[in-house]
C-alpha cells in the first residue's frame, strides 16, 4: 500500500515535471503561440489540486484500495498531459 507521504510526493514529482516540460518549451520556441503550453499548465495544477484533495480525505473506509485508485488516476492524467505535451 502507498503511503500518503509517498503518494503526495509522487503527485508533486509529476506535475512538478510536466509544468517544467511546459516551460522548457515555451523558452526552447519563443516565436510559436504559449496558449496551448499555459493550457497544460493550467490543467496540471487542476488535476495537482484535484489529486491532493482525494489524497487528504479523512472519510475513506478501504485506504488500500483509495489510495491505489488515485496511483492509477496519477499515471493516467500524467500520461494525458505527456501526450498533449509531445503534441506541441
Amino acid at each position: 500500500m502507498p503511503s500518503k507521504r509517498l503518494l503526495k510526493k509522487d503527485v508533486n514529482y509529476v506535475f512538478g515535471d510536466i509544468i517544467d516540460a511546459a516551460y522548457i518549451h515555451q523558452m526552447a520556441n519563443p516565436k510559436e503561440d504559449t496558449a496551448k503550453s499555459e493550457a497544460i499548465v493550467d490543467e496540471a495544477i487542476r488535476d495537482y489540486d484535484e489529486l491532493i484533495n482525494k489524497i487528504n480525505r479523512r472519510d475513506v473506509e478501504n485506504k488500500k484500495k483509495h489510495f491505489t485508485e488515485i496511483q492509477k488516476e496519477l499515471q493516467d492524467k500524467a500520461s494525458e498531459l505527456v501526450e498533449k505535451l509531445n503534441a506541441l
